[in-house]
Formats: C-alpha cells, structure tokens, sequence
C-alpha cells in the first residue's frame, strides 16, 4: 500500500456541528466546520433540526474542505466518517453522505468511533504539540462523556472510569442555566471564573467508588444554593456571578483532577492526556499544568481546534486506519450508543 501519499477526507457530524477535513500523510490541510446557531434559543441541541441543519450544510463544508486543502475529490484515498457515538439523526447524514461519496469514488470507507477519535486528536502532525507515548491515561471530557480511558495502543483502549449520571459538560452549562447564562454555558463561566474568587463559596463534591464520577449532586447542590441566597438577598446572583462561577469551576476541577491522581496512582501512568470540548476551559489547562510540577506528569493538551467535535480528529483515526487496512463495508449502519 503506498503509504507516501494518503489523503483521507474526515466527515464529523455526532450532533450540532457538521465538519469536514482533510488529511494528508498524518498533516491536516484542512478543517472546516460550520457550527448551528439555532439551538441557543432552546438552551440545547434539538436533534431534530440538527439532523435537518446536517442535510443542508454537508456538502458546502465538504466542498469547502477539499477545495481549502487544494484537494480534488478523485485524489482522495479513502472516506473515513463518525458512526457514533451521538444523535441518531444526525449520525445517519454523515453516514449516509460518506457512503455514498466512498461507493460512488471506489475508494475505502473507514468507520471512526468519535470518542476514540478525542483522544488520538494528539496524533495529528502539528508542529510544538508532542505525542502521548503508550500506555497513557485520556480523559474525555465534553457535553455528553466524561471518561478515564487507559490507552495501550491505538485502537486497544480500555475505560477505567465514568460518569453515572450528568457529563463534565451538562454541569457547566446546567449550572449556567441557574445563573441566567446563555447556552452553552462552559465558556461563559470560564471567562467569570477568571475574574473571581474560587474559594468564595463552598460546594460538596460527591462520593463515588472507584474512578467513577457524578455531577447531578453537585447541580442539586448549587441550585438549592443559589435560591436560599436569593431568597435573603434578590440581587445575589448579580452581586457575585463572578465569584459563583470561580467557585463552580473549581469544585468541577477538583473533582476531574481527584480521579485523575487516583488514577494514576493506581495505573502507575504519568502520561496524562486530554479530550473533548471541555478542555477548551483554561481552568483545566491549567490544572493539568500544575499536575507536572504536583505529581510529576507528563500532560498532554491538543491544540484548541481539536478539543470540540471537528473532523480533523476524524480524519487522523481515519489515517491510522487506512495505514492498517483497516476498511468497513458499504453496509454498516451508524450507532448512538457505541462504546469505545
């Protein structure tokens, strides 16, 4: 297999983002995702018009994607495309699209599990970025995952913890929505955060075995918090949102880096790597950071443009893949649910 010129078209579209990208032997050329704007006026993703926003963006990103990378279609070596996990609906456009594309071009469909796809986001090309050695210890962290994966090689990943209830990302954005804050709330809260006092206020963390985690406690806590304060005083929440958030973000950290110590600890694994929209937060970076100096890890951060659901990350997989021989066939059906 020639293995010299390998150009793999990525398709992303798990739940409101529709992304194409291509790659090119490991590097991307490029990255195009067009994000729906319309689910801010519900305070979450309505799968219905996600799936209908997926049908009409599809192909101006994917036409986008190979014309920005400089790219024609019949250059193309192989489709690779998010089977799940995700919203069904919008799973089956890109599924049916990169079907189609791959059927119609004679080239190799290449499934990808999307939150395989966070971690070896670390794998692509880009230049000051380092690569996580094996075995590593992932953590996905988004809207809908919160996972500890023990990675032993690139397709061989094992998860050693999750959440049992809300993900990292809910717990943002629900916590946002008791504050008044728009959707999503994550980034909103980061920036407050910056500008407050994270020990201003004090919630519990929850108690959880093993690696696991849970995060409903914790908005149970800051909503009962939130209205006992305003009940003594109506303005609270605007005379110390700032405060609130700092407060509410590190308690999240903590939590996210008690398991991670544990983890490690229990693995013997310093190598410690991040995924997913979440760790966009700067908090987190930064957390991570002070565990090298704290715990002697080794951190690794993915550039910001790989941490939310695009298809560079999918486009990579879909390399490492081609590199195996590692095809599909035309009659594979997408999955929710599917597991890493």
């Amino acid at each position: 297999m020639d293995s010299q010129n390998i150009f793999i078209l990525g398709i992303e579209s798990s739940c409101d983002d529709t992304a194409a990208s291509v790659i090119y032997n490991g590097k991307i050329l490029s990255n195009v995702i067009a994000s729906q704007k319309i689910h801010e006026e519900y305070g979450g993703v309505v799968p219905e018009l996600a799936s209908r926003a997926h049908q009409q963006n599809i192909v101006p990103v994917v036409h986008q994607a190979l014309k920005k990378a400089g790219v024609t279609k019949e250059e193309l070596s192989a489709v690779a495309f998010t089977r799940g996990p995700g919203l069904m609906g919008s799973l089956l456009v890109g599924t049916s699209f990169a079907k189609s594309l791959a059927y119609g071009l004679n080239i190799p469909l290449i499934d990808v599990n999307h939150m395989q796809a966070h971690i070896l986001a670390h794998y692509i090309d880009e230049e000051g970025f380092k690569k996580p050695p094996f075995p590593f210890l992932a953590m996905t962290i988004s809207g809908g995952h919160t996972q500890i994966v023990k990675v032993n090689h690139y397709f061989d990943m094992e998860v050693i913890g999750e959440t049992i209830d809300d993900a990292v990302g809910e717990a943002f954005d629900k916590s946002g929505k008791i504050l008044g804050l728009g959707y999503p709330a994550g980034p909103e809260i980061d920036k407050r955060a910056k500008l407050g006092n994270p020990k201003a206020f004090k919630f519990t963390k929850p108690k959880v075995d093993g690696l696991n985690f849970s995060f409903s406690g914790l908005k149970t806590g800051i909503l009962y918090f939130v209205q006992r304060e305003t009940k003594v005083n109506p303005n609270f929440i605007k005379e110390n949102l700032n405060d609130i958030c700092a407060s509410i973000q590190y308690t999240i950290i903590d939590i996210l880096v008690d398991k991670l110590k544990k983890a490690s600890k229990e693995t013997g694994i310093k190598h410690i790597a991040i995924g997913g929209g979440v760790s966009a937060n700067s908090g987190i970076r930064q957390a991570l950071k002070d565990g090298e100096q704290k715990f002697e890890w080794t951190t690794y951060v993915p550039k910001f443009e790989y941490t939310t659901d695009n298809a560079a990350m999918i486009a990579i997989v879909g390399y490492l893949k081609y590199l195996e021989g590692n095809f599909t066939k035309q009659d594979i059906m997408a999955s929710a649910r599917l597991k890493i």
